[in-house]
């Protein structure tokens, strides 16, 4: 057995998942590291080295300042000159401080900037300011200018190589930015193809682990479906597909059990039926004769003897005649139900509307004889036996003028299109039927009435029922009605009026 078939589908599913959360959350770690290692070369490059290089050149300004004050002031005892050598002592300290606040002492050469300027002004400027208050403007000795501008030719180099040095570190900070952007840019892109090539694996492995092993399983159990109940199940996977499989077959194996058990009685109530009916037409057709006799002597004695008996005689013999011609009625309605489905006949298409106007036709003298009415407009074809279907109409017409009412007849069939099925119903004013009896007056020999007040066999609505079903439909009662009786059935819609629905 394979290790997959030993773990259920939920462990696998957990292993999946927790390596696909363990390596996405590497790179989500490796990328978050990264991101902040750009962030800090960026903040080192935009925050630091780039103020620091404005504040040297604002170092070199303060410097240059106080050089061109102290020589406007030699040169003109101006007091006005004094001023930028005084503000820029003040800028300098300013600009040193924040350059080793943001990128610290360069080299050491903040540190000699300020001792160079410190001497310049110690050996120089102060001098040459004292002097001139002293003796006037251009007194100063020719050895402290020489000796000031070599002080100050220092300080302009070392300003110069702090600017310098502070540009490497720029370089130098671009450059991390540039190695971190790159580094982020590889691992976004090796993150996206390892969850890539992770989700496909993974695809792969559910794919293999669990979808093909249903598929393979629902495969299987669509052919035994089908009616191959014989194919036996093997599936293979996870524990519960395993288990499924098992399940699905020892189902097979049942109803496979039940299958054979149910042809053998299905076998049996074939020839049970076959021989019930063979028993009903033989034991049918074997009555007929003897019932003919009894109908024809019984109708001989009341011709020949009718009057000359007794009163008590006479009524013995009218109970004779009619029960032999009820018996002979019952016995061919009999014959009539048992043939319906089981002797077939061609299904043709059938004008409904000629069907109940033959029937009318059958019924004339009763309808003349009741003042009946019937009204039958625009009923459809449908497929199927015509004799079958007039039997339909017949019986029920036939129930609209037994049970009718104290008013004259009326008898309203109609026909609606539902979908796929003609929905027909016929309506009269008769003396109508309970909704309890909804069910019952469908059922074989089931009467409301005494045969003495309405004749019948109880046959009728139970045939209709039967020829309904057999053409595929459905008949019933409806009980909402006010007044009187609706029937109500259904059949099928012609097939070749459904394909030129279709084509239109």
């Amino acid at each position: 057995m394979k290790l997959t078939e030993k773990l259920p589908a939920s462990r696998l599913l957990v292993a999946i998942v927790a390596i696909l959360l363990a390596m996405t959350a590497a790179a989500i770690a490796s990328t978050v590291v990264a991101l902040d290692s750009l962030s800090d070369a960026r903040k080192q490059s935009i925050e630091r080295i780039a103020p620091a290089e404005r504040r040297a050149k604002d170092l070199s300004r303060a410097l240059l300042d106080q050089e061109t004050g102290v020589r406007g002031y030699a040169l003109t005892d101006g007091q006005d000159f004094l001023r930028p050598y005084l503000d820029g002592q003040t800028y300098q300290t300013q600009a040193e401080q924040a350059v080793r606040d943001l990128v610290g002492d360069v080299g050491g050469r903040v540190s000699r900037i300020d001792e160079l300027s410190r001497q310049w002004r110690e050996q120089y400027a102060e001098p040459v300011i004292a002097g001139v208050r002293q003796s006037g403007p251009g007194t100063t000795p020719a050895q402290a200018i020489d000796r000031g501008k070599t002080i100050f030719d220092q300080l302009r180099i070392e300003l110069d190589a702090l600017q310098v040095d502070i540009g490497e570190l720029g370089e130098t900070a671009r450059r991390d930015v540039d190695h971190a952007a790159k580094v982020v840019l590889w691992l976004v892109i090796g993150m996206g193809v390892l969850l890539v090539a992770v989700i496909g694996g993974l695809s792969l492995l559910l794919y293999r682990l669990l979808v093909e092993p249903l598929a393979e399983l629902a495969a299987q159990v669509r052919q035994v479906a089908s009616g191959d109940f014989e194919h036996e199940i093997d599936a293979h996977g996870p524990r519960e597909t395993v288990m499924l499989g098992e399940d699905v077959d020892a189902m097979r194996r049942r109803i496979l059990h039940e299958l054979a058990t149910l042809d053998a009685a299905s076998a049996e109530l074939q020839r049970s039926n076959s021989e019930l009916e063979q028993f009903a037409y033989v034991a049918s057709h074997d009555l007929q004769e003897p019932l003919r006799k009894v109908a024809s002597f019984c109708q001989l004695l009341q011709r020949r003897y009718g009057g000359k008996l007794d009163e008590r005689a006479d009524q013995y013999i009218e109970f004779a005649v009619d029960g032999a011609k009820r018996m002979q009625g019952l016995i061919n309605d009999l014959l009539a139900f048992s043939r319906v489905g089981r002797i077939t006949r061609e299904r043709t298409l059938v004008d409904l509307g000629e069907v109940v106007r033959q029937v009318v036709d059958s019924f004339s003298e009763r309808i003349e004889e009741t003042n009946a009415h019937v009204v039958a407009d625009n009923l459809p074809s449908v497929r199927g036996e015509a004799t079958l279907l007039s039997a339909v109409f017949q019986n029920l017409i036939s129930n609209a003028l037994k049970f009718r009412g104290s008013a004259d007849p009326f008898i309203n069939i109609e026909a609606e299109r539902d979908g796929d099925m003609w929905q027909f119903s016929v309506h009269d004013n008769g003396i109508g039927i309970e909704p309890e009896y909804a069910d019952r007056i469908f059922i074989i020999f089931q009467r409301l009435h005494p045969k003495d007040a309405y004749p019948g066999t109880g046959i009728g609505l139970a045939m209709c029922r039967k020829i309904v079903e057999y053409h595929g439909g459905t008949i019933w009662l409806k009980t909402d009605v006010d007044a009187g009786t609706t029937f109500q059935f259904t059949l099928p819609v012609a097939p070749e009026d459904l394909v030129e629905e279709t084509h239109d």
